[in-house]
């Protein structure tokens, strides 16, 4: 897609997807006050932990990545039955808002195009975190679940302030921090249309990308 086409999807996406009185701040506010509500109480809940149990931190973020990437690579870029939504908001609608050339935003109600909507919010905790907290509870105890929701609601957050960040100006100094160049070029090519359904479906860290050889970069395929 050319400037010109961007523009005008742009236009079309904001008129006809987002609300007059949405805030983009607002939303950013409300994703990050509740995670770090949920972060929060997981951390007081903890009793005694035991160093076993602090284990629980890195297998459930490297869960989480798997799972990232799993979710990108499949329903996200492939029409799956029942899906077809999630489909049509991130490979149709996401990747035409913002390609490889056109990647920042233009105003705040932009932000509507990169952050999960609200309902993802309770999606998340209502039909992921928590099941899956129960079940640790039960098969390990309290702590293991805690740990876990902590884990996966601080990957959950983690994922979501990085998109943001990969979608602001480059003059941004949240640009200049370390390892994001690198993270946000990643991304970026994720972005070209010739790329998208093949590489870079980590958003965060590109550890699956790696592992299952989805990993590009300039350059590969002539070496």
């Amino acid at each position: 897609m050319n400037e010109e086409a961007v523009k005008n999807y742009r236009i079309y996406f904001r008129e006809k997807y987002i609300p007059e009185r949405y805030s983009g701040r607002r939303h950013l506010a409300t994703t990050v006050t509740v995670t770090l509500i949920v972060i929060v109480i997981s951390l007081y809940n903890l009793e005694n932990v035991q160093a076993w149990e602090w284990l629980t931190i890195p297998l459930a973020l490297f869960l989480a990545n798997f799972v990232e990437f799993m979710a990108h690579k499949g329903p996200m870029h492939k029409k799956t039955r029942y899906l077809e939504e999630i489909f049509q908001r991130h490979a149709v609608q996401h990747h035409s808002f913002f390609t490889h050339e056109f990647m920042e935003f233009d105003e705040e109600k932009d932000f509507n195009a990169v952050l999960f909507p609200p309902e993802m919010l309770l999606f998340f905790f209502g039909g992921i975190a928590t099941p899956l907290g129960i079940l640790s509870y039960f098969l390990f105890g309290g702590n293991v679940a805690w740990l876990f929701v902590f884990s996966v609601t601080l990957y959950f957050l983690n994922y979501e302030v990085m998109h943001f960040l990969y979608h602001v100006s480059e003059d941004a100094w949240t640009s200049n921090l370390p390892f994001m160049g690198f993270l946000r070029r990643h991304h970026t090519l994720h972005h070209d249309r010739d790329l998208m359904n093949d590489y870079n479906f980590n958003i965060t860290y590109p550890v699956c990308d790696l592992l299952l050889g989805t990993y590009y970069r300039p350059g590969k395929d002539s070496s």
